[in-house]
């Protein structure tokens, strides 16, 4: 069975105890070190083979979001804490997953079977794209090539080094960088809203200054992408 070395960064006795007895339960959780501060990981990070962290946000010296932003090539990472209002910029920086305290067993789990799902589909290749103009791609997914036609994406979601393609039938995970996919979207059809989501312009239900309703799902708008969004969706408003 293939381990994940991994790391706790909690500055709170407590949370460290618990999380430290959660990755003991998991067999492909290998735990190397707690630290009580990022400043302290450094070195680990630089002396060890680390493929996932789970980390505070709130932590002495040197906060988790700006430890994450000082690494150039960083490992999976989940955030642990007690504050819901930073979730999105969480996601913005391409985290695994955010856990809130107190932290449930069953939703631990549930985020570090989400990294092993990341990590199994490493094997499968590149998807194959069709040439532009076409009204279809292919995807490479569960070791085959799927069609995909444009017409059916409601919208694309970044999983770091992957891309969830939700359709009106069915969910695609394949190995693909969103930009790249975005350059195979038909021009025009397509909109990206955050560093993480691509929409289909048909299939925009609702929006805010903030948010983008989609087959009941609300997607973030990214604070880079606010205004060019906020101008598109008006004039799309004004066509209406």
């Amino acid at each position: 069975m293939e381990k994940y070395n991994c790391i706790i960064i909690e500055d709170e006795p407590l949370a460290a105890e618990i999380l430290q007895e959660y990755v003991a339960d998991i067999p492909f959780l290998n735990l190397k070190n707690t630290y009580a501060d990022a400043l302290h990981a450094l070195e680990d990070l630089r002396s060890n083979d680390i493929d996932l962290i789970f980390l505070d946000i709130n932590l002495p010296k040197l906060k988790g979001f700006d430890f994450i932003q000082t690494l150039k090539n960083p490992p999976h990472i989940i955030i642990t804490t007690a504050y819901h209002e930073y979730a999105l910029q969480g996601y913005e920086l391409n985290i695994v997953d955010y856990l809130l305290k107190p932290i449930e067993f069953s939703r631990f789990l549930k985020a570090v079977n989400k990294l092993k799902m990341l990590n199994s589909l490493k094997s499968y290749s590149s998807p194959v794209f069709i040439p532009a103009g076409s009204s279809y791609i292919f995807v490479n997914t569960s070791k085959k090539k799927v069609k995909l036609y444009f017409k059916d994406i409601l919208y694309i979601e970044s999983l770091k080094e992957y891309i969830k393609i939700f359709t009106t039938d069915k969910i695609i995970v394949t190995k693909y960088q969103l930009g790249q996919i975005e350059e195979c979207l038909p021009k025009g059809d397509f909109l990206r809203i955050h560093r993480s989501f691509i929409v289909a312009k048909e299939k925009i239900d609702a929006f805010t200054s903030t948010e983008i309703e989609v087959a009941n799902k609300l997607l973030p708008i990214g604070r880079s992408y606010k205004e060019l969004v906020g101008t598109l969706m008006e004039g799309i408003s004004k066509m209406s």
